[in-house]
């Protein structure tokens, strides 16, 4: 690739002589004129314009472009020419969230899901160069977005996702097996999972057990994140009345699954006890994650001034010539 480039860019700020120039020459036009004084002009009328007549200006426009081109080669432009090679290993990500009725307690503010929904939006958004998709889980497993490089859409899938879209529960195992599938037969060099859930394995039918075996397998490497407090937490509960209320339910995270889960793949467990931690976490598994870019860049940097001097010169040996013969002026 090449573009162009000034060393000295301040010379063109010169380039506001010229309109200066052309004000001046017409405003002094008619005295460089000769004059011939007749009793009457009326004949002169009636002839027909010389072509010399149209062309007289052309040496002023000809010296006036080679000043132009003076002050631009003073102003030394230059091409540059880029040479990278670059090595990038491509990361998949499948986000894999618990969407279960207990992601509403509220020790994460404003609750563990608008939590852990805004944290995850700032991570994918940090990551442009990343393909990304997106798994819930709650009794059941469904794929919101399957990998993508349209963040766009990701983020706004994880802004409607909400609790009771899906049956109730807590299926980590079909979680974390979806999330597989979605990435088993992906050719990037770095595959990951990152699995978020607040609860235990208590529905499904694949056995979180198996289903990390599945993600050894196909080299896919799992975080899991533990979000909730230590023991209890506020939970909301509807009133007879109508209203909402908050009452002290006890926190229930398997952490020795999702440890083992972790150990199993390569990857690591993190607690998330508040979304201050929850942020911590991600940024954390964002620089564990990051693409690693080798790359070689050659810069060389081409005078450009050489051909505004020629023209320069050309322009301004016309203007000679031209004003030395066909426009030769008479004087005292």
């Amino acid at each position: 690739m090449s573009s162009i480039e000034f060393a000295s860019p301040h010379f063109l700020l010169g380039l506001i002589i010229i309109p200066l120039l052309a004000i001046w020459y017409i405003f002094n036009c008619n005295k460089q004129q000769a004059y011939v004084r007749f009793s009457d002009t009326g004949f002169f009328e009636k002839l027909p314009k010389s072509w010399k007549a149209y062309l007289r200006h052309s040496v002023f426009v000809l010296e006036l472009a080679a000043l132009s081109l003076f002050i631009i080669a003073l102003a030394r432009p230059q091409s540059s020419s880029k040479k990278q090679n670059v090595n990038i290993e491509g990361i998949d990500i499948v986000l894999a969230m618990d969407i279960s009725s207990s992601m509403l307690a509220a020790d994460l503010k404003p609750d563990r899901l608008e939590a852990s929904k805004a944290v995850a939006s700032d991570f994918v958004i940090g990551r442009p160069g990343d393909r990304m998709g997106l798994v819930v889980f709650s009794g059941e497993t469904f794929t919101q977005v399957p990998l993508t490089t349209d963040h766009g859409m990701m983020l706004n899938m994880l802004k409607d996702m909400k609790c009771g879209m899906l049956e109730d529960g807590t299926a980590i195992g079909d979680g974390l097996a979806s999330a597989v599938s979605r990435l088993k037969d992906s050719e990037a060099i770095s595959k990951v999972v990152i699995l978020l859930t607040d609860g235990d394995n208590n529905a499904g039918s694949i056995d979180p057990s198996t289903a990390a075996e599945m993600a050894k397998l196909f080299g896919i490497r799992v975080y899991t994140i533990g979000a909730g407090t230590r023991g209890t937490a506020p939970y909301p509960v509807q009133t007879p009345f109508g209203g909402i209320k908050y009452q002290q339910v006890e926190v229930n995270i398997n952490e020795s699954l999702l440890q083992q889960i972790a150990n199993e793949t390569g990857g690591k467990y993190f607690r998330a006890e508040s979304k201050e931690k929850l942020q911590q976490i991600y940024d954390e598994i964002d620089k564990m994650e990051r693409s690693k870019i080798e790359v070689s860049e050659y810069k060389r940097l081409h005078e450009e001034f050489y051909p505004f001097v020629i023209w320069a010169l050309i322009l301004l040996g016309l203007s000679f010539i031209l004003k030395n013969t066909i426009f030769k002026s008479i004087t005292d």
